[in-house]
């Protein structure tokens, strides 16, 4: 288990991803948007805009990092150039969190544009569980690793994806980052239910919660966070939120994006969600 140290929570309600196209809104409107989370690689570079306009709404808003380049369940060593880039954008930058997920997208050195899956196997939870413990040890803090949407099932796993998340979590000592739409997206692919994968995830561990759109094909539901959240992800929201609590979460819209009004429009319906639940909340505490 990884040594790194865990924080509390600096963030509540729903934030958005912060995209390039609403930079000049962001900055010029402050709207009331309680954090954002960052796409970290986009970050990575020297210098130029981007870093500049990080830098004006870190002045006003907190931030976590999402990140695509840990490739935690690859069999490479982990890549420490990548790791130090990343460390010193968290120094600058102070995110409240950093995540990334339960894939890999790296092979021998070569990098691809895709989070591949990994079997569920003892072999492979122990291997991500402890280059997961690395990544900690490296950046001085727990991170957050988001559980996959998938396509197909591998014949040689050896148990289900909440027995191996659980596993993971257990071992490396990290905490989940609980992508609703992801459990939908695999369950419906998957066959198996969704509601009961949530109730095999532990309560304690869930730090951040994603909500994103998935697309209808001929066969199976594509993960493409290029539409709004669908109802059926909504009803599986709000099903988690009574369960874990009022857990900050995230609007993820990636391929699409829309207008800023549109994505504050369904960070309001994931507010009335979690405002329900605190309201039940307070409503026992002061019966106590």
């Amino acid at each position: 288990m990884s040594l790194a140290s865990s924080k509390p929570s600096l963030i509540s309600g729903t934030g958005l991803g912060l995209r390039f196209e609403h930079y000049q809104r962001i900055l010029a409107e402050k709207p009331d948007i309680p954090w954002f989370e960052v796409l970290v690689d986009n970050y990575m570079g020297k210098g130029g805009l981007p870093l500049h306009y990080l830098e004006q709404v870190c002045q006003h808003y907190p931030i976590t990092f999402h990140g695509v380049g840990m490739s935690l369940g690859s069999t490479d060593p982990l890549n420490l150039e990548y790791f130090k880039q990343l460390k010193q954008l968290k120094q600058r930058f102070q995110p409240v969190h950093i995540s990334d997920h339960i894939a890999w997208i790296s092979v021998a050195h070569q990098y691809m544009h895709d989070l591949l899956p990994l079997p569920y196997t003892i072999e492979a939870q122990d291997l991500i569980s402890d280059r997961i413990s690395q990544a900690q040890d490296i950046l001085g803090e727990t991170i957050l690793v988001e559980n996959p949407s998938s396509y197909l099932s591998f014949t040689n796993s050896e148990m289900d994806e909440v027995t191996f998340i659980q596993g993971v979590l257990e071992k490396s000592g990290c905490d989940l980052l609980l992508d609703v739409n992801n459990i939908f997206v695999s369950a419906h692919n998957q066959g198996f239910d969704a509601y009961k994968y949530l109730d095999g995830i532990p309560l304690n561990r869930v730090r951040e919660i994603h909500l994103a759109g998935f697309e209808y094909r001929e066969n199976y539901l594509y993960d493409t966070h290029g539409y709004e959240v669908r109802t059926e992800v909504w009803d599986l929201y709000q099903y988690a939120i009574q369960r874990f609590g009022a857990i900050p979460t995230l609007i993820e819209w990636d391929n699409d994006v829309p207008d800023l009004d549109t994505l504050l429009g369904e960070a309001q319906k994931a507010d009335a969600i979690l405002n329900q639940v605190k309201s039940r909340s307070n409503l026992k505490t002061r019966a106590l």
